[in-house]
């Protein structure tokens, strides 16, 4: 039952799929969650990581068979163009004996059996739970294209808002553009001021070129990390990157034990223990019940395994426990298990370095978030003003209470204003992100 949900589940996105890679000359309109679960479904990291589970349930399989009964089976057959004789003294006499047939046949199996293996144990916990890393691995990879695919996301928004702020700086310039023009030829503005609006232009032009091959590049970043074709022409709205007017509650520290990457430490740590404890196992003896049946045949003329008058067929059996005792070899345990205790001091370093690292990042989300949200209010006031100012130089402008340069340098503060604005909603958005990240929760975004 549980397996038709997750059928039915992942329908609509193999829909989704299909839908985005098979159109290319209609632009399809693509939200935050769509495209994250696409990457899920789609991206080619998380689908080896996918097949590294695979791989890991094989490996555990292929460790278990040691543990199984282990069963073989042979046959042969000799031809002998030259018989051995056994050269014996008999009362007196010396007489040959010919020893064995020209053919030799036989087929018989074997059979071993592991009672007691510490090291195929070990190494059978050792196999299961490196299906738990792998599982954790493929987890982590999730994660970790989420996060790369929403911050793609809103680099795309944020860069077509400031195509945006270009288009209208265009508008405004053209127009002043008009009416500087028309004053020229009335003879009420120099050349000078014409050649001055023209190159402000031209530059703004060449900017708006330059900003709308960025986007298309973003893009173009954004499908390569969703696994999408990049032939494929997607629209993202604008509602997703929404105006931020409050912080989120931010908590003093975070409990790490349910970030994915202290769950990987956690199974690695297993792991080496495991390993060590292999080694170590090499010092146990070990036992093993083995079996055999043959069945040979002996004639002087070609057959296989045939009774009959010309021929001598017998069997033989035989069943046995093999006990193997190590005694010495050279230290080589002893050096293994010391290597295997060094890697376990540099897990624990491992684990210090990324519980740091992690808390950092929190702390460091926690400022981002605070620092953008400053940022986001005071810009938000001075695109505000400086829209005002510019208002108002261009209407003092036009009534010839301004010179071009004020026009010019109010339109330029403008500028700076939206754009600091539009970064700091990136910024921010990215900050949420990483504090999402954090709290454990990345696959809320989903």
């Amino acid at each position: 039952m549980n397996t038709l949900i997750k059928q039915i589940r992942t329908i609509p996105l193999l829909l989704l799929g299909l839908l985005l890679s098979n159109t290319v000359g209609a632009q399809q309109t693509l939200t935050l969650k769509e495209a994250l679960n696409y990457a899920v479904q789609n991206s080619t990291k998380v689908r080896k990581a996918r097949l590294d589970i695979d791989g890991g349930k094989y490996k555990t399989q292929e460790v278990r068979a040691q543990a199984l009964p282990q069963l073989t089976g042979n046959a042969g057959l000799t031809y002998n163009p030259i018989i051995g004789q056994l050269v014996a003294n008999f009362g007196g006499q010396t007489q040959s004996i010919q020893l064995g047939q020209n053919w030799n046949s036989s087929a018989g199996v074997q059979l071993s059996q592991q009672l007691f293996n510490q090291q195929v144990f070990t190494g059978l916990q050792a196999a299961r739970s490196s299906e738990e890393y792998y599982n954790l691995t493929a987890q982590l990879t999730e994660e970790q294209i989420i996060e790369l695919v929403a911050n793609n996301y809103y680099q795309v928004l944020v860069n077509r808002q400031q195509l945006n702020v270009v288009d209208n700086n265009i508008k405004n310039v053209k127009v002043t553009e008009k009416i500087i023009s028309n004053q020229y030829e009335n003879g009420l503005a120099k050349k000078i001021d014409v050649d001055r609006i023209k190159v402000k232009l031209t530059n703004l032009l060449t900017q708006r070129e330059q900003t709308s091959n960025a986007i298309t590049q973003l893009e173009n970043q954004l499908k390569f990390a969703m696994g999408m074709p990049v032939s494929t022409a997607i629209d993202l709205p604008k509602t997703e990157l929404t105006e931020v007017t409050r912080l989120p509650a931010l908590a003093d520290t975070i409990a790490l034990d349910s970030r994915t990457e202290i769950k990987i430490l956690n199974s690695q740590d297993k792991l080496l223990a495991l390993q060590r404890k292999a080694y170590v196992a090499e010092y146990y003896p070990s036992l093993a019940l083995t079996g055999n049946y043959t069945y040979s045949s002996q004639s002087g003329g070609f057959d296989f395994l045939s009774s009959n008058a010309a021929s001598i067929g017998y069997g033989a059996s035989a069943i046995g426990l093999t006990l193997k005792v190590p005694i010495f070899n050279g230290f080589l345990t002893r050096s293994k298990i010391r290597q295997a205790d060094v890697n376990i001091k540099k897990a624990n370093e491992d684990r210090r370095e990324s519980t740091n690292s992690l808390n950092m990042a929190y702390e460091n989300a926690k400022i981002q978030l605070k620092n953008s949200l400053n940022t986001i209010t005071s810009q938000k006031q001075n695109a505000q003003l400086a829209e005002e100012i510019y208002n108002s130089t261009q209407n003092n402008y036009n009534n010839g209470l301004a010179s071009l340069t004020d026009l010019l340098d109010t339109e330029t503060a403008l500028t700076e204003a939206q754009n600091s604005y539009n970064q700091a909603l990136l910024n921010y958005k990215i900050a949420e992100i990483q504090l999402i990240k954090s709290n454990g929760n990345i696959k809320s975004l989903l």
